[in-house]
């Protein structure tokens, strides 16, 4: 079965809004593990205006599923990797200013600084993945890199829903070559209720989503337990 990490850097947001520690995003973490999540994802961003590089120290020693942290692999951000030692790390190459990742790599320009970056991380034990685009083409060039997954940047599925056939298309295919070199494959960015359970059915050898702003959402209506058991349903009930 598809795994649910729950990203929990939207109630780091809440937090920093109001200054203080309200609310707490390591006991946000325990009880997403509690009901039900199989992993916790948390971005931190060079500027920390939300998850703090503090928290990721915190919730170090409070994970008990798996633990993927996700980032542009700037130097400040590896030594966080290098000292946590996280389960996994996604590599994103968000720029500082960026609202929210907007891109996945080209794999082929950026190959021998990809490259040179997994290499740090394998050799310390932590899984590495490569956030990329829906597109066949860069898979070759991530696996060569050394890295163990890709996480398929999953925004343009979403937003081109209502056309669900033609928008999870290349996405089958960038899993499809991704298989066939011997990648597994995650997905994150703007998966929801409505359009988890199609992309979940649909794409070959989903290990992972990682989903944050969306479940974090759904949990102001239906409480945490509640919402983060209706992803799990959606990850779980077949067509």
């Amino acid at each position: 079965m598809t795994k649910l990490s729950v990203n929990i850097n939207k109630v780091a947001v809440l937090r920093n809004s109001r200054g203080g520690e309200m609310p707490d995003v390591v006991e946000a973490a325990r009880r997403a593990e509690r009901f039900g999540a199989q992993g916790i994802t948390v971005h931190p961003r060079p500027d920390e205006r939300h998850i703090r590089y503090a928290d990721v120290y915190s919730l170090k020693d409070v994970i008990t599923t798996e633990f993927n942290i996700e980032g542009n692999p700037v130097d400040k951000f590896v030594r966080l990797v290098l000292n946590v030692k996280p389960d996994q790390v996604t590599l994103v190459p968000d720029a500082p200013d960026a609202i929210t990742s907007n891109n996945g790599w080209d794999a082929k320009r950026h190959q021998a600084f990809l490259r040179e970056v997994v290499d740090v991380f394998k050799k310390a034990g932590i899984r590495t993945s490569i956030f990329l685009n829906p597109d066949p083409a860069m898979v070759p060039y991530a696996a060569s890199c050394g890295a163990d997954r890709i996480e398929l940047y999953t925004e343009g599925y979403a937003s081109a829903f209502k056309m669900r056939e033609a928008a999870i298309r290349p996405y089958v295919e960038t899993a499809q070559e991704a298989l066939k070199h011997g990648l597994g494959i995650n997905a994150g960015h703007d998966l929801n209720l409505d359009n988890l359970k199609y992309f979940s059915d649909n794409i070959p050898g989903l290990l992972e989503v990682s989903i944050g702003h969306a479940l974090i959402a759904d949990a102001l209506y239906l409480g945490l337990e509640n919402a983060i058991q209706l992803y799990l349903r959606q990850l779980r009930i077949n067509n």
